[in-house]
Formats: structure tokens, C-alpha cells, sequence
């Protein structure tokens, strides 16, 4: 199986087995663990919409989908 680090701005929904899960949100950082491991491992600050916590909250890489990715504009 391939993972794939979303970058900062990416639209994501929470899919993990928590308070949070269905919940859309926009990766505001990403803190990965450099170690020689089989597949990445990363976390993701995001920032949710619709949570009662307004503050941005960290979640595992393998507990959120990608909805949209950021688009790279060149000027």
C-alpha cells in the first residue's frame, strides 16, 4: 500500500473513531517522524469545521482522507 503526506492547505475529512469523525477541516501543519520506517508517519494540525473545540487539533496520519488537495498557482 502507498501513503501519501498531504501538504499544509489540503481539505481533509476525519475518519478516525472519535468525537471528531465526518468532520471536514484544513491542514494547518504537518509534524512527520523521520525514522527509516516501511511506510510515512506523520501527524496533521487541522483546523475543523463545525467542532465544539475551536482550537486546532492533532490526529495520526492514517485518521483522515483527503477531500481536496491545495492547488499550486504559479504567477
Amino acid at each position: 500500500m502507498q501513503y501519501i503526506i498531504f501538504p499544509v492547505g489540503s481539505r481533509v475529512r476525519v475518519t478516525g473513531y472519535s468525537p471528531f469523525r465526518g468532520l471536514r477541516g484544513t491542514i494547518l501543519t504537518v509534524d512527520t517522524i523521520s525514522a527509516e520506517l516501511e511506510e510515512p508517519f506523520c501527524f496533521y494540525q487541522i483546523e475543523l469545521e463545525g467542532a465544539y473545540i475551536k482550537e486546532p487539533i492533532w490526529f495520526e496520519f492514517d485518521e483522515v482522507e483527503l477531500v481536496t488537495a491545495i492547488q499550486n498557482e504559479i504567477a
